[in-house]
C-alpha cells in the first residue's frame, strides 16, 4: 500500500469514528462485493425495503437484489405500476415510511456530515425519519473536506451525470431542488452507513 493510499485508508476509518459518535452505525468494507453482502445480511427475506434512484446500488448489485420477485417486498416496483394521477396520495403514501430504506449521498465530510440532493426530494423523508432503518452505502471518492466541498462536488460531479441521466430516459433537464444535511441520529443504529474503500456509484 502507498502512503497515499493509506491516507485514505486512515480517513474512511476516521470518517467512521465520527459517525459512530453521531450515533450512526459505521461498517468499513473493502469492496462492492462485500457491501452488498453487508446490506443483504441486514434485511430480512420478505421485509418491505425501498430505495432511491442510486447509482451506487446498481453498480454493486443490490437494486437487481432489491426487485428479485419474491424475496422482498420492494415498494419501487409497486408504486411504478400505480397512476400517478389516480393514485398520488396512495404513492406518496406507500414511499414516505417504509421498514427498510436503502441508498447513497451525494457526499460524507470529514466530519461525518452526511449530503443528500434532490429534485422532488421523495428519498429524504425516508431518510430523516419516515423510514425504519435507513442503510447508505458510500464510496470513499465522495468523502469531503466540508461542507464546502460537498456543495461543489454536488455541482460539479453528482448533478451533471444526474441530468444526463434524465435526459437520457425523458429528454428534459432536471433541477437541484433540495439538499439534506444529515448531522447525526437521534435513536442509535436507525442509519448505518456502508462505507466502501473503492470507489462506487458516482
Amino acid at each position: 500500500m502507498t502512503e497515499r493510499d493509506q491516507e485514505g485508508a486512515d480517513r474512511v476509518d476516521r470518517v467512521a469514528a465520527t459517525l459512530r459518535g453521531h450515533k450512526i452505525e459505521a461498517i468499513v468494507v473493502d469492496t462492492a462485493t462485500e457491501a452488498r453482502n453487508v446490506v443483504l445480511g441486514m434485511i430480512p427475506e420478505g421485509a418491505e425495503v425501498h430505495s432511491g434512484k442510486s447509482k451506487t446500488l446498481e453498480d454493486i448489485g443490490l437494486y437487481a437484489d432489491i426487485v428479485e420477485p419474491g424475496r422482498y417486498d420492494a415498494l419501487r416496483p409497486r408504486y411504478f405500476a400505480m397512476d400517478r394521477k389516480t393514485q398520488g396520495r396512495e404513492i406518496r403514501k406507500l414511499i414516505a415510511a417504509p421498514d427498510f430504506m436503502l441508498g447513497s449521498v451525494a457526499a460524507i465530510t470529514d466530519a461525518g456530515v452526511l449530503v443528500s440532493a434532490s429534485a422532488t426530494g421523495s428519498q429524504l423523508g425516508p431518510y430523516v425519519s419516515g423510514a425504519g432503518r435507513v442503510i447508505l452505502i458510500v464510496g470513499s471518492q465522495k468523502i469531503v473536506s466540508d461542507l464546502d466541498a460537498a456543495l461543489r462536488r454536488i455541482d460539479e460531479v453528482v448533478f451533471p451525470y444526474e441530468n444526463a441521466q434524465v435526459r437520457e430516459r425523458l429528454g428534459v433537464d432536471t433541477a437541484l431542488e433540495k439538499i439534506l444535511l444529515v448531522y447525526g441520529e437521534w435513536l442509535a443504529g436507525r442509519t448505518t452507513v456502508v462505507l466502501v474503500r473503492e470507489h462506487v456509484g458516482v
